[in-house]
């Protein structure tokens, strides 16, 4: 069984706590010092999906203490409006995590290492940028929200969604109740009615509204009014000249509409400064298949391994 524990830290900033899992390897031993990875979930995710259960447990059982925290706004973290999603904050909830690592006795804070995936992937990549505690990155089918915020998500019109989230914010302000948009359709077999066959977005059903990763934290929604920002954020931005340390992008080459496969290659194409910059590219294997299907987790993490041992 795998050895975890729920716990909360503080964000200093903002003054609320967050929470999250800290799982550890087997006979694990509190008198020894042991790399970290921090552990960061998908856009619309917690803590309790990919980013332990699949991830994490697979971390722990190579012998890293992991912490997957839930995002600010989102699962069992604080902050209000629930279900906002602020690249910013996000980016920022990572070295909070990582001022927590460092204050446990076991943790060695000379060996943390970050992994994402989808949003979660592009996050910790940007964390990178300016979070030098981290020595090695992994984005595993990382999206860049913003870009995809700014293409598909928005139908290719991001000024016509920021003047309708400017309206809305304005009605919410005078006291019209907030405007919390659901993500997806409520199961595959709506999906399929609707005639949303495109692979990402049914395998996300798929994956969001059925038991395979459907939890309680892991609400897909976003209140529509703050989300702003994400339309003029950049994941990757400085890319070429901040990201110094190793970093890996694992996407796969079935590609679908979110953009991961791109993103993916863009990180790559650009991480010039990096020690060591790996792209591993999983043929036949889409977005979602990542998040949790045997074979492609084993496949990534057969490379994920070694590139962690190397630089961790």
């Amino acid at each position: 069984m795998m050895n975890s524990q729920k716990v909360t830290f503080q964000n200093h900033n903002m003054n609320w706590p967050m929470a999250a899992l800290v799982l550890y390897p087997d006979n694990f031993d509190e008198n020894l010092m042991y790399p970290v990875v921090i552990s960061v979930h998908p856009f619309g995710s917690c803590k309790e999906q990919t980013s332990s259960a699949i991830y994490g447990k697979a971390l722990a059982q190579a012998g890293y203490v992991v912490i997957a925290f839930d995002a600010s706004f989102q699962g069992e973290s604080g902050g209000v409006p629930r279900y906002k999603e602020d690249p910013s904050q996000r980016v920022e909830d990572i070295s909070h995590a990582i001022d927590y690592a460092v204050t446990l006795p076991y943790v060695d804070s000379n060996r943390i290492a970050g992994l994402g995936v989808c949003g979660g992937g592009a996050y910790i990549i940007n964390a990178a940028l300016t979070e030098k505690r981290l020595k090695a990155v992994v984005g595993i089918t990382p999206v860049n929200l913003g870009r995809l915020f700014r293409e598909g998500f928005s139908e290719y019109n991001p000024l016509g969604v920021l003047g309708a989230m400017a309206e809305q914010r304005t009605k919410e302000a005078r006291g019209e109740v907030l405007q919390v948009n659901e993500l997806l359709p409520s199961s595959p077999e709506v999906a399929t009615e609707l005639g949303l066959t495109e692979p990402d977005v049914f395998e996300a059903t798929d994956y969001y509204k059925t038991p395979r990763g459907q939890t309680e934290g892991g609400a897909t929604k976003m209140v529509f009014s703050n989300a702003q920002r994400i339309l003029s954020w950049d994941a990757f931005a400085f890319t070429e000249t901040l990201l110094t340390q190793p970093v890996m992008t694992v996407i796969g080459k079935n590609i679908g509409a979110f953009g991961a496969y791109r993103d993916g290659q863009e990180v790559y194409g650009n991480a010039t400064a990096s020690k060591d910059r790996q792209l591993v590219e999983l043929e036949d294997i889409s977005h979602y298949d990542l998040y949790d299907k045997d074979e492609p987790v084993s496949l990534a993490m057969a490379r994920i391994l070694p590139f962690l041992e190397k630089h961790v």
